[in-house]
């Protein structure tokens, strides 16, 4: 019995079986989700904003995929969310559009300090300038190799530098020199890594596809099919206007040199008989213009000396 809480372990098992099996007959979109140097409080945040939206589920790998594994029966498809459960993650159950939800799920990020011994998911760069940093801390730069002076009372840097390399792994010294600095170089959130879509599994970066992006590469598809299957004269429906477009050219190239004549090929073999019926005469060049009047403004009479003004500044 676990303290404190009234339920045996077997019992809280079980009902984190039955909430999984829940969530996946009720919910058929999942986010699998990256869930790496993502804290408790990040977390209850994150939650709060998927709610009414989407769940998520976290817990032992090994668990999730026992309670798939017994329960397998009841929708084999289910099979397909197995392999995607490695590493850390959590999957996110949604009914509304997985890519709206990918999207809310990523841009809940926050911004983290690089600590030592963490595989750095980014470059990092120290731009040379003035810092905040005090004299004494020279000896520490010269033994990372960063050169600097003193100026006013405080350490400038000479160079720009590339502390950290993406993939490295951060190093102690470091992780001080950016908490001295007080950078905060990376930024850590959920990061969808697998999509699982009634039944289908496929990569996070289908879902920024659009609707002209898949009729694009679905016409660039028919039109190679089309011509494979015109190389190769194997007849299929792509290539099947092809194959009438050139049967008709065929046929009326027999026409125009035969006395042999159809509806389609009438006006093709008058023209080559007779092209001048069929020029179109120049247009006539359309009338000038007509200039436009200038509106010849009139100038104000001047008052006559008998007549008197209407009006006299002086009175």
């Amino acid at each position: 019995m676990s303290a404190g809480s009234g339920k045996t372990t077997k019992q809280k098992k079980a009902e984190s079986f039955a909430r999984l099996i829940s969530y996946l007959e009720t919910y058929p979109k999942i986010l699998v989700v990256s869930c790496d140097n993502i804290g408790s409080a990040h977390m209850q945040k994150i939650r709060k904003v998927l709610r009414g939206k989407a769940v998520i589920l976290m817990g032992k790998n090994t668990m999730i995929r026992r309670a798939i594994r017994l329960n397998i029966g009841r929708n084999e498809q289910w099979n397909n969310i197995l392999p995607m459960i490695f590493g850390n993650v959590g999957l996110v159950f949604t009914k509304n559009d997985l890519s709206d939800i990918r999207d809310l799920v990523q841009s809940l990020r926050v911004p983290a300090a690089a600590k030592a011994g963490i595989v750095a998911p980014k470059d990092v760069f120290v731009p040379k300038g003035m810092t905040t940093l005090e004299p004494t801390k020279t000896s520490f730069l010269q033994a990372l190799n960063i050169a600097s002076k003193i100026n006013k009372g405080q350490i400038e840097l000479l160079n720009d530098i590339h502390l950290i390399k993406k993939g490295d792994r951060v190093g102690s010294s470091e992780a001080a020199l950016l908490q001295m600095l007080d950078v905060k170089p990376f930024e850590y959130g959920l990061l969808a890594v697998n999509v699982y879509d009634n039944g289908s599994v496929y990569d996070p970066a289908v879902l920024d596809l659009k609707d002209a992006d898949i009729v694009f590469k679905f016409a660039a598809g028919v039109a190679k099919v089309a011509s494979v299957s015109l190389a190769v004269n194997f007849p299929t429906l792509p290539a099947f206007p092809h194959v009438v477009l050139r049967g008709f050219k065929n046929l009326a190239a027999i026409a125009v040199v035969t006395d042999y004549d159809f509806k389609q090929v009438k006006k093709l073999k008058d023209y080559i008989k007779n092209p001048a019926a069929f020029a179109v005469a120049a247009p006539a060049a359309a009338p000038a213009k007509k200039e436009e009047k200038a509106k010849v403004e009139e100038k104000p009479k001047e008052p006559s000396e008998e007549a008197p003004a209407a009006f006299d500044l002086f009175g």
